[in-house]
C-alpha cells in the first residue's frame, strides 16, 4: 500500500505490485465510482470484482508493475469519483502517482481504465498533454454516451491527446452507456495520437446488469486473454 501527497492536505492511496524486472507500468481505474475504499492491509472496501481490479495479478504475470488507484483522501465518502473524474486537481492526484511510477520502475507508464475510468483516463492524460503525463493510455469499455451529467470520453478534446491510444471493447458489450457502434466515432478523434488502435473482443459470457463487472461489459470469462493482448500491444509501443 502506498500513500503520496499530490495536493495540499489531500493523499492518494494506490496498491502497488510489481514483476521483478517490469516492461512497462500502468495504473488502473476502476469505474463505477471509483472509491475503491483500500485499508492499510490492501483489503477491498468496494470494487473487488471490477475488470481491472480483479485482473491486476494478471498484468503483472504479463510482465507489468501495477498500481491500482483509490479516490483521492479527500473523496473518500459517496460520491467519491463522480463529478470529480474531469477536474484539474483528479490531474493533479494522477501527475504525482505518474511521477511516482515513473521514479520506482523506471519504464514506461500507462493509464488503463475501464467504464467510467475511462473518463478519469482521458481527462487526465489531455490534462497533462503539455508534459508530466502517461507514455500511452488503454481505454476498455468506454463510455460513449452518457445521460447522468458527465461527458462521454468522445465529447473529450481527444486530438490533443499526442500519446498512443489503446481502444478495447467487447463486441457484445450491452451497457447503454457504451455502444460498441460508438467506437468508430471515437477512433476518428484521436487525430493528434502518435499511434491508436482498436481491438474488439468476443466470447466469455454475461451476467447480471449489462453495465456490470461480470457482464460482457467486464470481459467475463475472457479477462486472461484481454490483459495479454493489452499488455502485448504496451510494450510494443
Amino acid at each position: 500500500m502506498i500513500d503520496i501527497a499530490t495536493r495540499p492536505g489531500v493523499t492518494q492511496r494506490f496498491l502497488y505490485i510489481a514483476p521483478e524486472s517490469p516492461k512497462a507500468a500502468v495504473i488502473l481505474y476502476a469505474g463505477g465510482h471509483g472509491g475503491l475504499q483500500l485499508d492499510p492491509y490492501g483489503t477491498f472496501g468496494w470494487g473487488q470484482g471490477n475488470f481491472l481490479v480483479r485482473s491486476r495479478q494478471t498484468f503483472v504475470s504479463n510482465g507489468l508493475a501495477v498500481a491500482v488507484i483509490d479516490a483521492p483522501s479527500d473523496r473518500q465518502s459517496v460520491p467519491f469519483l463522480n463529478g470529480f473524474r474531469l477536474s484539474a486537481e483528479h490531474a493533479a492526484d494522477g501527475k504525482a502517482v505518474i511521477a511516482w511510477m515513473r521514479e520506482q520502475t523506471k519504464v514506461p507508464v500507462w493509464l488503463v481504465g475501464t467504464s467510467r475510468g475511462t473518463q478519469s483516463v482521458a481527462a487526465i492524460a489531455i490534462a497533462l498533454a503539455s508534459g508530466g503525463g502517461p507514455d500511452g493510455i488503454v481505454l476498455t469499455s468506454t463510455i460513449l454516451q452518457d445521460d447522468k451529467g458527465g461527458s462521454p470520453v468522445t465529447g473529450m478534446n481527444l486530438s490533443a491527446l499526442k500519446v498512443p491510444v489503446l481502444v478495447v471493447h467487447h463486441k457484445d458489450d450491452a451497457c447503454r452507456y457504451c455502444p460498441v457502434s460508438g467506437t468508430s466515432g471515437l477512433m476518428e478523434k484521436l487525430t493528434g495520437s502518435s499511434d491508436d488502435g482498436l481491438m474488439i473482443v468476443s466470447g466469455g459470457s454475461s451476467k447480471g446488469d449489462p453495465c456490470e463487472a461480470f457482464a460482457y461489459h467486464g470481459f467475463n470469462g475472457v479477462e486472461g486473454e484481454v490483459v495479454r493482448a493489452i499488455a502485448e500491444w504496451i510494450v510494443a509501443h
